[in-house]
């Protein structure tokens, strides 16, 4: 039995992305149909807007698997956090969030790309939907959590999914199979953005100069 692997990824990739979305939502309190929501929002968001962006359906719409385990994700999450004594604390869910959130980005900046490829994108295109299709989510998310997104922070985050998305258009150019660009570009996004978790990495700020 073949597997696709591509699919395969997008599903984790959107397990967890929703999890960042249940995280927020444990932390905010809310009640399960909180973290059903915003785990389906963050998961589902970036994808959506990228194929609204590509004029093609909406990947969930035909095929409801994405909700499906968005949801799964956001109850489960509930239930653990609640009925486990201490769960939440002894994850520490903020350095969780933060790693789930670079994992997802890491998947979605490439699988994004490689989606807008398939539909005929210019090789740039690709690397603007890889990188929307890796931060809308987590904007989304944010937003309704009453948080900043962690794009407006200072934060290495869109240019780690910028990152990730060019390193897999630039294989794709150059001819290497799927196989070798998916992972280089996994590696590229995910890389810089646990540099920047580890070390606290950020761009410089703008600061206006006067005289």
């Amino acid at each position: 039995m073949d597997v696709n692997w591509g699919e395969v990824a997008e599903w984790v990739g959107v397990a967890v992305f929703a999890l960042t979305g249940a995280l927020v939502a444990a932390r905010k309190g809310m009640d399960p149909f909180g973290f059903a929501l915003l785990a389906t929002v963050t998961g589902i968001g970036g994808g959506s807007m990228r194929d609204v962006l590509l004029g093609q359906p909406v990947f969930w719409i035909a095929d409801p698997t994405d909700l499906v385990i968005c949801a799964a994700v956001g109850i489960f999450t509930y239930v653990a956090g609640t009925r486990v004594v201490g769960l939440m604390a002894a994850v520490r869910p903020r350095q969780l969030l933060l790693w789930a959130d670079a994992l997802g980005l890491g998947i979605f900046a490439v699988t994004g790309a490689q989606k807008a490829f398939w539909f005929g994108a210019h090789p740039i295109t690709a690397v603007v939907l890889g990188t929307l299709t890796a931060s809308f989510g987590g904007i989304i998310r944010d937003i309704l959590a009453g948080e900043v997104p962690l794009v407006l922070r200072k934060e290495i985050y869109v240019t780690a999914a910028f990152l990730g998305s060019a390193t897999f258009s630039v294989c794709v150019v150059m001819g290497l199979p799927y196989s070798v660009a998916g992972p280089a570009g996994f590696v590229a996004g995910f890389g810089l953005r646990a540099l920047a978790i580890l070390r606290d990495w950020s761009l410089p700020p703008f600061t206006a100069r006067t005289g």
